[in-house]
């Protein structure tokens, strides 16, 4: 089916949607999560010919985002189950009042619409988007990336099956085909059809949305998280939150991908660095961190010597540019420099540098003592989500349901007439 078909199907399924009960959404999210468990077997030989097409293309850190087990599966419907118990955020009143010759004004919360997900190789995110889509009353059509196609096919595949098992429309999701740069402009394009797009990957796709779309769109994703180590610093306390930011899944837009450091304790303090990311690996055969330090940090410890890029890299590996900087302003100046907006951490026992630093760090979340890879619609009791807005008009963080809503004006009169 062309790009073009599926909109125009998108576009009439769009109208259907308004008469579906908020009981109907729960049933379809209960047989969705069923038809992904039930389709497993499927699902799971889909992703096996995506990984050995993808292998020797991608990194394995990207392969690991690529691939899916029965945990992960399972992992994916419950996620959907998750949402059932989520509030339904349509058609909530907002506001209402008495206006101007006693008119009722009520403010109602309503679906965007049909909302477009263009993503790369997260088979996650197929389930992720239609789940969300689904309970917030928005018919979604999904864009993933050719390494995971297949994947992508059979996820939509069991959920579709879902639906029809219920008597709802199975264009309430739907998968384009096409995984060339032409269908993804299509989308970008479609005045008429899509009323939000939603790009989820890597620096250059969202860009690529951004600077070309005509539809309304959501700038997401790219994370240079950056985590701060105060001279007041726990430093064990330290070493544990840098150890998760950086390893526990290195490949997300939330892993901390700059490491600043007060010059105070950078001489006691990137030794440990050294040891936790780089030495202690390599003995337990887990993947060292490659450091890539700037030239103070040089004076220090061992490692890659950074280029100046190395500040402005998403690199989604085992990669951390290190910098040594004078004090929390320093470490602000940098971020503001060089940062996206998504999510940066301080270290700190000093309570007046924690408040600098969240006050002046313009990012959609700032951390106190804690890992960036908290910024997650999950763990911020959203639910899964759609992505990570990284702007600040009409969403900013985890976007969840009720970023997926906009109102409308509801006015009710007896007559009422304008002199």
């Amino acid at each position: 089916m062309t790009t073009q078909e599926i909109l125009k199907k998108a576009k009439d399924a769009k109208s259907a949607f308004a008469s579906i009960t908020e009981e109907q959404k729960t049933q379809a999210h209960s047989v969705m999560a069923d038809y992904i468990e039930k389709e497993c077997t499927e699902i799971l030989a889909q992703n096996a010919l995506d990984l050995d097409a993808a292998r020797g293309t991608i990194t394995d850190v990207m392969l690991d985002r690529l691939m899916l087990n029965e945990s992960r599966i399972k992992g994916m419907a419950d996620g959907i189950r998750d949402v059932i118990g989520l509030p339904d955020p349509v058609g909530h009143v907002l506001t209402e009042r008495t206006i101007t010759d006693g008119l009722n004004l009520k403010k109602v919360s309503v679906p965007l619409g049909v909302v477009a997900i263009i993503y790369e190789s997260r088979p996650n995110v197929t389930s992720d988007a239609a789940s969300l889509c689904l309970k917030s009353g928005n018919v979604c059509i999904l864009r993933g990336g050719k390494e995971a196609y297949r994947t992508s096919k059979a996820i939509v595949n069991a959920m579709q099956d879902g639906l029809a098992s219920i008597g709802l429309p199975k264009d309430l999701i739907n998968i384009i085909d096409d995984t060339t740069r032409e269908s993804a402009a299509e989308l970008m394009k479609a005045r008429g059809y899509v009323d939000m797009l939603i790009p989820r990957g890597g620096a250059g796709l969202i860009r690529a949305c951004v600077e070309n779309a005509l539809v309304p769109c959501i700038e997401t994703g790219t994370g240079i998280c950056t985590v701060y180590v105060d001279e007041s610093a726990d430093q064990e306390k330290a070493l544990k939150i840098i150890l998760n930011a950086k390893t526990q899944r290195p490949s997300v837009c939330n892993a901390e991908e700059t490491l600043l450091v007060h010059e105070k304790i950078a001489g006691t303090f990137l030794p440990k660095i050294k040891e936790l990311l780089v030495d202690s690996r390599i003995q337990a055969g887990e993947p060292a961190v490659e450091l890539r330090l700037c030239e103070a940090s040089q004076k220090i410890i061992s490692g890659t010597p950074a280029k100046p890029e190395d500040f402005d890299t998403e690199f989604l590996n085992y990669i951390l540019a290190v910098k040594i900087v004078k004090d929390v302003r320093e470490a602000v100046a940098h971020i503001a420099a060089h940062s996206t907006h998504h999510s940066d951490a301080i270290l700190t026992e000093s309570k007046e540098a924690a408040d600098y630093f969240t006050t002046h760090v313009d990012s959609a979340a700032v951390y106190v003592n804690a890992s960036t890879r908290f910024t997650d619609g999950g763990m911020f009791g959203l639910g899964c989500e759609m992505g990570i807005s990284t702007q600040k008009l009409h969403a900013r963080g985890p976007m969840g349901l009720e970023e997926l809503t906009s109102y409308k004006y509801i006015v009710t009169g007896n007559g009422q007439t304008r002199g």
